[in-house]
């Protein structure tokens, strides 16, 4: 199974990094405008709307439409795992019901002195089954461009200037 990785320095500590992902804000504010995100609902482990906190359990169902083009896509986006210690915190999610067959995403956050190394690690299966599995070595390359602008928007929001 293919996996895209990547990982980037951020001048902030920890706990400032990880509270940001900790909220489906951060998850909207890393998501670029022409991507055309929508939340459409956010429900805790427990059933509750509009959770504070992205823990483990939450569905966050969302749809996007790219440039405004052709039908939304639309998936569930489930948090399956969530730890948070001192020096590490990490959290992995799913996607259920959305164009990837497979995708588990973890975000991995390490304390190193007031700054914050994140890591991002996917593992995927592209659509239309064989020929994916063919083009699954060059999914990566399609991540690439959007994980670098997450992560760019990552600095740019939560490093002091």
């Amino acid at each position: 199974m293919p996996v895209y990785q990547r990982r980037t320095r951020v001048a902030a500590p920890l706990e400032r990094v990880w509270e940001f992902h900790s909220e489906v804000s951060g998850l909207e504010a890393l998501t670029p405008a022409w991507m055309n995100l929508e939340i459409e609902s956010v429900r805790g482990p427990d059933g509750e709307a509009d959770p504070d906190e992205l823990v483990a359990g939450t569905e966050i169902e969302m749809s996007m439409r790219p440039f405004g083009v052709g039908p939304r896509q639309r998936w569930t986006s489930r948090i399956l795992d969530r730890e948070a210690g001192e020096e590490t915190a990490w959290f992995r999610d799913d996607m259920v019901g959305g164009p990837f067959p497979r995708w588990v995403h973890t975000h991995r956050f390490v304390a190193d002195g007031d700054e914050t190394v994140l890591e991002d690690r996917v593992e995927y299966e592209l659509p239309f089954g064989p020929l994916g599995d063919l083009a699954g070595v060059f999914g990566g390359v399609g991540f690439e461009g959007m994980f670098r602008g997450r992560h760019a928007e990552t600095k740019r929001l939560l490093e002091e200037r």
